[in-house]
C-alpha cells in the first residue's frame, strides 16, 4: 500500500517523580484538561496521565509516566530536549509572562529565535517546555481549549507545537525523517550556543506549529542521562489502524527493528528507536479517550483498557491515591 505522509504531533511522553504535583502544574497553572488518568501498561505499578485540551484530540496530548525513584536528568544529546505548546496569540505570550510571574514558574523573556514568537519555561523538575504563538501560523489546526481551564479560552494551550531533537550527528536523524519518515526540510535558523550548526526544521502533512520537527546538532555536550523532566519519546499521527499496519510491514521490510502492532485501547501504536537514541512512537488517531469515560467526567477515575480490568484491585493497591476530581 502506498502509505500516506504523517499529520504532524500525536503526543508527547515525559517522565515525572511526582504525580500528584505534576497534575496540580499541568492542570492548574498550564490549565490543561487531564482527560486520561490511567496506567503504565509497560508497568502497571505507576501512573500515566495525559493533559490535553477539552477531549483529548490527537496532537494536543503532553503526557507523564510517575517514576517516584527517578533521579535528576543530566541534559544532553539524544535527547528530545524541548517540547513545545501551542497558544492563540503574541499576546498570549504576554499573558503567560505575567502568569508564570505570579505563579513563580521559572521561565525566559518572549524570543523570536526560531522564526515565531516563542516562550521558554521549565516546570518543578526541570521540565524542558516552550510556548509557540500560532498567529502567524499556517498548516495542521490545533485543539480545542477546556471550557473549564484555569486559563481563558483566547490564551489557552490547545495543541503541541515543534519537538526539539538534540542530537551529536545531525545528518542521521535527518535521513530518518525524510527518508524513512516522509518530512520535508524548510528552513533553518541560528542555534542559541555559539560555534554549534543552525537548527534544522523539519514539517510533515499540512506543516506548521502542529507538524514541525527541530533538529539541533551540539558537539559540545554528553549523552542525556534521563530522569525526572526528561522526555521518553514523541509519537506521529497516523489516520488509522490500516495506515499504521502498512508502517509496520514498511519497517519490516526494510529490517528496521521495531515493536511491531502494539494496542494501546486509546490509539493503536509501533515504536521504533534510530541511531542517536531518539524513540519514536507511530499512533493512530482513534479511537480516543471516550472509549471507557463520558467527556463530562475524563480524567476523574482510574482508566484500565479493558484487558487490565481483571486486575484492577491488585494495580489500585500498589498506586498511590490520587485525587482528580474538580
Amino acid at each position: 500500500m502506498q502509505l500516506k505522509p504523517l499529520k504532524g504531533q500525536h503526543h508527547v511522553s515525559a517522565i515525572t517523580a511526582d504525580a500528584k504535583r505534576n497534575y496540580e502544574f499541568y492542570t492548574k497553572t498550564l490549565g490543561m484538561r487531564l482527560v486520561k488518568k490511567s496506567i503504565n501498561q509497560d508497568d502497571t505499578s505507576v501512573y500515566h496521565l495525559f493533559y490535553a485540551d477539552e477531549r483529548g484530540n490527537p496532537g494536543t496530548d503532553l503526557t507523564f509516566f510517575e517514576l517516584p525513584y527517578a533521579g535528576n536528568t543530566y541534559p544532553g544529546t539524544n535527547s528530545i530536549s524541548t517540547t513545545s505548546l501551542r497558544v492563540p496569540t503574541d499576546d498570549s505570550l504576554d499573558y503567560w509572562t505575567k502568569r508564570f510571574e505570579e505563579y513563580q514558574v521559572d521561565h525566559d523573556a518572549i524570543s523570536g529565535h526560531t522564526g515565531r514568537k516563542t516562550l521558554a519555561f521549565r516546570d518543578f523538575e526541570g521540565q524542558r517546555l516552550m510556548l509557540v504563538s500560532d498567529e502567524n501560523n499556517e498548516g495542521v489546526s490545533g485543539g480545542v481549549p477546556w471550557e473549564k481551564s484555569t486559563v481563558p479560552t483566547e490564551h489557552a494551550v490547545y495543541g503541541l507545537g515543534p519537538v526539539m531533537l538534540t542530537v551529536a550527528k545531525a545528518e542521521t536523524s535527518a535521513q530518518v525523517l525524510t527518508q524513512l519518515l516522509g518530512y520535508r526540510e524548510v528552513r533553518s535558523y541560528r542555534s542559541l550556543v555559539e560555534g554549534q550548526p543552525d537548527v534544522r526544521v523539519f514539517e510533515t502533512g499540512e506543516g506548521g506549529t502542529g507538524a514541525e520537527v527541530h533538529l539541533e546538532e551540539r558537539s559540545d555536550l554528553p549523552v542525556e542521562r534521563p530522569g525526572r523532566g526528561s522526555v521518553h519519546h514523541v509519537a506521529f499521527r497516523v489516520e488509522n489502524e490500516e495506515e499504521l499496519r502498512g508502517w509496520v510491514s514498511h519497517l519490516k521490510q526494510l529490517r528496521i527493528p521495531s515493536s511491531g502492532f502494539v494496542e494501546r485501547y486509546y490509539f493503536k501504536s509501533l515504536y521504533f528507536r534510530e541511531a542517536n537514541g531518539i524513540l519514536y512512537e507511530l499512533a493512530t488517531d482513534g479511537p480516543g479517550f471516550e472509549e471507557d469515560e463520558p467527556f463530562e467526567t475524563l480524567g476523574e477515575r482510574l482508566a484500565l483498557p479493558p484487558y487490565f480490568e481483571e486486575k484492577r484491585e491488585e494495580i489500585e493497591a500498589k498506586l498511590k491515591p490520587l485525587d482528580t476530581k474538580e
